[in-house]
């Protein structure tokens, strides 16, 4: 059930069940539907059987599951579920190091950690926060749509960022970019609203990129070419900066 309390003592139950699909579907898989069935009835199997697999297809891309996430104030969680393709040392983006007289926090100009995370058509769409706080800012910036997985996608493309401040002062930005296929980024929060980490506060339509920036003196805990989960996977623990390696096997 949402909300129930899990460990790694045993306590709780799990269980397979189908994913739920997003609201953002309907108008799309509705389309596809009713167009599947009047070319069904007219008999135009040619078209019917692609219009079918396409309303499948489409409320796939949509699936919302449900996310067991890690409680832990030093846990930085994934937003996004897909492929770490760059871990790069970059400047906070500008429109975050300006402050507009809001009152919300300023990021410095000093090189943070970037965790690029690249969603494809087939990765679960919906971005989760990835820390718990008060949404600070939401700065939607018009753009380009570029291939995601390129570094100057992050400064070139469509994107929004998402300010988080906790309630001891600790801001976080993470970014959703949109790519070569995505055309819509929805929010689902604004600024003023309080969210839990690992809730659902927006999703890119047909997959894209989301870039995690770190605080300083932190370092990820996951590795480039790593698959990862939004609202599960832990991206990094606050405060520990120190170098882990894998293999890629």
């Amino acid at each position: 059930m949402p909300g129930d309390i899990l460990d790694n003592k045993g306590r709780g139950e799990a269980s397979w069940s189908w994913p739920a699909i997003h609201p953002e579907a309907r108008k799309f898989a509705a389309i596809s539907a009713i167009a599947c069935v009047i070319t069904a009835f007219l008999a135009w199997e040619t078209l019917a059987w692609p219009l079918g697999l396409l309303t499948i297809c489409i409320a796939a891309f949509f699936r919302d599951p449900k996310r067991t996430t890690p409680r832990d104030d030093r846990f930085i969680i994934a937003p996004a579920d897909g492929l770490v393709t760059l871990i790069q040392q970059v400047p906070p983006p500008r429109e975050l190091t300006i402050d507009d007289g809001s009152g919300a926090p300023v990021l410095g100009t000093e090189p943070v950690t970037r965790i690029s995370i690249f969603m494809s058509v087939f990765d679960v769409h919906i971005n989760r926060a990835p820390v718990g706080g008060t949404v600070r800012k939401v700065i939607y910036i018009p753009g380009k749509f570029v291939n995601a997985d390129l570094d100057k996608a992050s400064e070139d493309n469509e994107r929004q960022h998402i300010l988080i401040e906790r309630g001891d002062g600790l801001a976080l930005c993470f970014t959703q970019i949109a790519g070569l296929v995505a055309r819509r980024i929805v929010p689902f929060v604004k600024p003023g609203d309080i969210v839990a980490a690992g809730q659902r506060v927006g999703l890119i339509r047909f997959g894209s990129r989301v870039d995690v920036y770190l605080p300083r003196g932190t370092a990820p805990r996951i590795l480039m070419g790593q698959r990862i989960v939004a609202g599960e996977t832990v991206l990094a623990e606050l405060g520990v900066d120190q170098t882990i390696e894998g293999v890629s096997q």
